[in-house]
């Protein structure tokens, strides 16, 4: 059933419609105008993505506490409208709008140089369980449409596993949220020489602490990881330093 949704809300999406923004009719489920309008590019700390002033390229947290990516890119901050696209691709089935999320994410300097750098990309993976639950795994979702058919034989779901079906991040005080994901991941041990020496891109829709993708990204340096870069459609834009919340 799930799957027979998916097919449908896909199709759904290729024909004319309403702009989920604007309303404006006939349009993609995106507009080219509210594109425009609501994707301007804005200075980021190169290693978690946070928002920066004046001619820094890394915060002061990072800094301090250097993170396990190696670099970090977000297309989009985590507001209107794109924080409601995302709760319907995510939570309402809506999985058609993930071509539309990846064209901008692809839009957006710095992410298409870094995919074609990397030796693999890895979406996110969720728990067995939530992945039943929600019938598909938007982090894959996205990453499908975002390499096209030409680097399909870079996106692996086989590489990095998720080992624990930790609590949903937004119910947990900041200090659990780091300790909720510590253990969260495995790299799979039959694939763990494809991981050695590589460069590799995570990918995920959203980005809060960080605490996911720091875990994730771990979990692949111990296993020899040469170099990891995390690129994630919106980032929400905190003030304190990611490397304490999720």
């Amino acid at each position: 059933m799930a799957r027979e949704r998916k097919y449908i809300d896909t199709m759904l999406f290729r024909l004319p419609s309403r702009c989920t923004v604007c309303h404006t009719w006939p349009s993609s489920p995106l507009c080219d105008a509210c594109v425009a309008r609501f994707t301007q590019v804005q200075p980021r700390c190169l290693r978690c993505a946070l928002p920066l002033t004046g001619s820094a390229t890394v915060c002061g947290a990072c800094l301090l506490d250097t993170p396990p990516l190696d670099a970090c890119y977000a297309a989009v901050p985590y507001s209107y409208p794109w924080s409601d696209l995302i709760t319907n691709f995510k939570f309402r089935q809506e999985v058609g709008l993930a071509s539309q999320l990846a064209q901008v994410m692809r839009s957006t300097p710095w992410i298409e140089p870094a995919l074609d750098k990397v030796n693999w990309i890895i979406p996110m993976p969720l728990s067995d369980r939530r992945l039943k639950d929600r019938g598909y795994n938007q982090a894959w979702e996205l990453a499908k449409h975002l390499v096209g058919r030409h680097a399909r034989q870079k996106l692996r779901a086989d590489l990095l596993l998720r080992v624990a079906d930790t609590s949903p991040q937004p119910g947990l005080a900041r200090e659990a949220r780091q300790q909720n994901v510590q253990q969260a991941f495995a790299v799979n041990p039959e694939l763990a020489q494809s991981i050695a020496s590589s460069r590799i891109a995570l990918i995920d829709d959203v980005m809060t602490s960080g605490a996911s993708l720091f875990s994730a990204a771990a979990t692949l340096r111990r296993a020899g990881a040469a170099h990891i870069t995390g690129l994630v459609f919106a980032r929400t834009d905190f003030s304190e330093s990611p490397h304490n919340q999720d």
